[in-house]
């Protein structure tokens, strides 16, 4: 497998998540947290480090660094000279399977264990 279908393998997951946030940050459910990404019947578990740094886990203990950026609409990945995106419009939920298409015509099935809680509204005041 190379390193970029081993990227694709690995990016589906918070992509096409169901229960968007009014306050929702792309990437910041994610930031922190490790996802496991199944792709050809690997698991690869993609940690997201909050600065768009990441490290994917291989199942016999390799790690490769990586990077990663999130927006509205996509949700990429890069180790080495490889990018991946993934199509990405809503945060991820804990414990919802993701399956998204990347790409590179990769599909690949996410799991997000834990997330974190979008931000609380600010209350502004009387004075808004």
């Amino acid at each position: 497998m190379t390193r970029f279908s081993m990227i694709a393998g690995l990016g589906a997951a918070a992509l096409l998540a169901s229960g968007a946030s009014a306050q929702w940050v792309p990437g910041s459910e994610i930031a922190g947290q490790t996802v496991q990404v199944e792709s050809n019947g690997v698991v690869n578990n993609i940690t997201f480090e909050p600065g768009g740094t990441a490290r994917i886990t291989t199942p016999n203990g390799n790690v490769v660094p990586a990077s990663w950026t999130a927006n509205t609409g996509q949700l990429c990945l890069t180790a080495g000279s490889a990018q991946e995106c993934f199509p990405y419009s809503q945060p991820f939920q804990a414990g919802q399977t993701v399956n998204a298409t990347s790409s590179c015509g990769a599909t690949s099935r996410w799991l997000a264990n834990s997330t974190n809680q979008p931000a609380a509204p600010q209350n502004r005041g009387e004075r808004g």
